[in-house]
């Protein structure tokens, strides 16, 4: 392909982008306890409109008899945050209420005459709705806010509830990035999920291709290529060619899933890894492509006792993230950075101290969430935080492949009740969202699947599907 940067496309596979800076840094995310871990703190309601934490949400209890909409309100403007005009943005919210209404949200001007950047309409029922807009700042102001216009409704008055709240700026990739150089992301056609329904043509075969095989994904590699090079070859190449931007996993560490046991395995030791990891690098060679490396891989860390090991996994990471750099230059690569489980458990200072210890300046960003079922605006939350106490900020991408209800407790092997999450993109509160996991891959023979780990169950698919 030629390499030149490409404006963006309108069809479903285009980018609505985050704004990564030149020096790359984590998406800014303009609300503040977004997620209410911090009860209802930097929000605020209307002196008839009390709101209150409930079960991690806020809780607003609406009077009724109100003429307008701003009548009974809610929102955050402390801090206040700027707009720039003419630059592309993200809201996004969970809400539900006690009885169906149609409500109001703007960002706008928080002083007279209160310009709105945005006021949409919503309508929210019982049950808990995931919204997000997309719109253009028409404001050029460091004094903006959001607000939820609750009031001006026939009928009494009622409770709303308010969770996952996010707010980003976003814009087009940086010239020379792997996004630049491409048009949309790749989709693999020999995916698990694809050449099960080309086996297995009938009702389901249609439903999982339709929902599942005809989106982008990445392709994992392993110890199971036994031609590395011919294999990559075989998956970058016609994405080159069709100038689309494939994702790529390196899944290949020796004692690999040291925790969780079920996808044990990996290089024979040290020197065997950085051989396999020098020639997957230089068999994407100079062809743009986003690569995952090394799912699991900080979170095992706590599961290994020896310190050689643990040592020698530190060093094969690093070395890994030179040699992307080296000899891939048109690759980003993305370190792994758990999942909020493992943030709560390990502790944010020290899942930064490990990520700070493989030389993660070399690394483009980090990967979050892979293989496991956090939601999206949860796992924002987690990176800002983690964010926070890297030496230096990284922009991530959260794997979305099978977030869409969240995680089940603490169950992560093919629990019930799961369910599809965002399609591929770039934006939608973090560098980009991501099929990381494959869906329909089972991850062992346990929870809803008796298949083993890394084999397609179309049984797992159609739940992903249909929940």
């Amino acid at each position: 392909m030629r390499w030149i940067a490409r404006g963006l496309v309108t069809a479903a596979l285009a980018f609505g982008v985050v704004v990564p800076a030149t020096t790359a840094s984590a998406a800014t995310e303009l609300i503040t306890n977004g997620a209410f871990s911090a009860g209802t703190a930097n929000w605020w309601g209307t002196g008839n409109t009390p709101i209150s934490p409930d079960a991690g949400q806020l809780k607003a209890v609406v009077p009724g008899g109100t003429a307008n909409k701003w009548d009974a309100m809610l929102g955050q403007k402390t801090p206040a945050f700027a707009l720039h005009q003419g630059h592309k943005y993200t809201l996004a919210f969970d809400a539900r209420a006690s009885a169906a209404r149609t409500l109001v949200t703007t960002v706008q001007l928080n002083t007279t005459p209160f310009t709105g950047a945005l006021n949409q309409t919503f309508s929210v029922g019982t049950a808990t709705q995931r919204f997000r807009y997309d719109f253009t700042s028409s404001l050029e102001t460091t004094q903006a806010e959001l607000t939820f216009q609750l009031g001006g409704l026939a009928g009494g008055g009622y409770n709303f509830w308010l969770d996952n709240v996010s707010l980003t700026e976003v814009d087009s990739p940086p010239a020379g990035s792997p996004i630049s150089l491409t048009n949309g992301f790749y989709v693999d056609p020999h995916s698990n999920p694809k050449k099960w329904a080309d086996d297995n043509p009938g009702g389901t075969a249609t439903t999982i291709n339709n929902a599942i095989a005809s989106k982008p994904m990445a392709r994992w590699f392993g110890g199971w290529n036994t031609d590395l090079t011919g294999d990559i070859n075989a998956y970058v190449g016609p994405a080159d060619t069709a100038d689309k931007l494939p994702v790529l996993v390196a899944y290949n560490l020796p004692g690999r899933d040291a925790c969780g046991g079920h996808s044990s395995g990996g290089a024979a030791g040290e020197a065997a890894y950085k051989t396999w990891i020098q020639t997957f690098a230089s068999a994407i060679g100079n062809r743009p492509a986003l690569v995952i490396l090394e799912p699991d891989s900080i979170g095992d860390l706590q599961c290994i006792t020896d310190v050689n090991e643990k040592n020698a996994r530190i060093r094969m990471l690093s070395f890994a993230l030179l040699k992307f750099k080296e000899l891939a230059p048109n690759t980003w690569t993305y370190a792994d950075a758990t999942n909020k489980g493992w943030g709560t458990s390990i502790g944010i200072a020290q899942m930064a101290a490990n990520l700070n210890s493989i030389g993660l300046q070399n690394a483009h960003g980090l990967a979050v969430n892979v293989s496991n079922y956090y939601t999206t605006a949860e796992t924002i939350t987690y990176m800002n935080d983690l964010n926070n106490q890297l030496a230096t900020p990284k922009p991530f991408v959260i794997d979305t492949s099978r977030n869409g209800n969240g995680p089940k407790g603490s169950e992560w092997c093919n629990p019930a009740g799961r369910k599809l999450g965002s399609v591929a993109q770039q934006g939608g509160g973090a560098e980009m969202l991501l099929w990381v996991k494959v869906p329909g891959d089972s991850d062992g023979q346990c929870g809803t699947s008796t298949k083993p780990a890394g084999t397609f169950d179309p049984q797992l698919a159609l739940n992903l599907i249909n929940n």
